[in-house]
């Protein structure tokens, strides 16, 4: 297939790019701040433009990782968050026309209040962040039928801009720097080159709707960084677990989320590998670019 990744200069882009590359299809790349190799770039925010790129490229499958991911800088400028969370990928799906077309939303479109949860379960965002993805869920699925989804959480693993919550905890950590991390924050952490295995093996197999694609052991995010800890290397004893409300974020984030992928093994397909196997893959990655 020709495919058009938005945002592959993000982690889950970069992911998804190599792996519709291993799989033989031909990838058309795109970026928004920072350039990657052979990207083109892309602001989702600028409508007129992304219909153009769409039109031009003509693919037989559209992946749309990009958007504002930043929970607490939604919360500060909502319209920014809006534009490129709903407008943009709207755009992006109305001028790919008929073929299929990925979203990646996320757990926060529901409460925490008693997850993990299953697709079917009813949404109620804390957050703009949460708010922006699960409209732009319902207006693809009353507008694009083939638009397929995908809700993921937690996403660790190799990553060109090392901005996700291992990469922050390995550099802090490194130069002896105490980290507080929330104990009371659970949701199912997800490796990042699994869930785009998974993403292009819905696609090859005409999935639609949404999906829940999320690693198989719901645990907080304190248990996640000791995780981490062992598998690089770091001082554990630097961790400092404390409550949520301790951080002062501005966005209220769901604390007993996480997400269960019934539909997914339904579908026929692998579910990610869980934390401690991702992370051991990790740490051979960047033992790897250090040798």
């Amino acid at each position: 297939m020709k495919t058009l990744v938005i945002g592959a200069s993000g982690q889950v882009g970069a992911q998804l790019e190599g792996a519709l590359r291993a799989r033989g299809h031909e990838v058309i790349a795109t970026h928004r701040g920072r350039p990657a190799s052979g990207t083109e770039p892309l602001d989702l925010r600028d409508e007129p433009a992304v219909a153009r790129l769409l039109r031009r490229i003509r693919a037989e499958a559209v992946f749309c990782p990009a958007g504002a991911t930043h929970v607490d800088g939604c919360e500060e400028d909502p319209a920014a968050a809006r534009a490129a969370n709903v407008t943009g990928p709207l755009t992006a799906a109305e001028a790919a026309g008929p073929v299929p077309f990925v979203y990646f939303s996320t757990e926060y479109v529901f409460d925490g209040e008693r997850g993990p949860y299953h697709e079917g379960d009813r949404p109620n965002p804390l957050s703009v962040y949460g708010r922006t993805k699960l409209e732009a869920e319902q207006a693809l699925a009353a507008r694009f039928p083939r638009a397929v989804v995908v809700r993921t959480c937690g996403v660790f693993g190799p990553e060109p801009q090392g901005k996700n919550f291992v990469y922050q905890l390995r550099a802090r950590l490194s130069r002896g720097e105490r980290m507080r991390v929330p104990a009371d924050q659970v949701s199912t952490p997800t490796y990042g080159p699994d869930l785009a295995r998974a993403c292009v093996d819905l696609v090859e197999g005409g999935a639609a709707g949404v999906v829940h694609v999320a690693g198989p052991i719901a645990l907080s995010r304190a248990a996640l960084a000791a995780l981490a800890c062992r598998a690089l290397g770091l001082p554990e004893s630097l961790l400092d677990p404390v409550p949520t409300a301790a951080l002062g974020q501005k966005a209220r984030r769901p604390l007993r989320a996480g997400l269960l992928v019934e539909r997914l093994r339904a579908l026929g397909i692998a579910a990610p590998r869980p934390p401690a196997e991702g992370l051991a893959e990790l740490a051979r990655h960047l033992a790897g670019l250090q040798s």
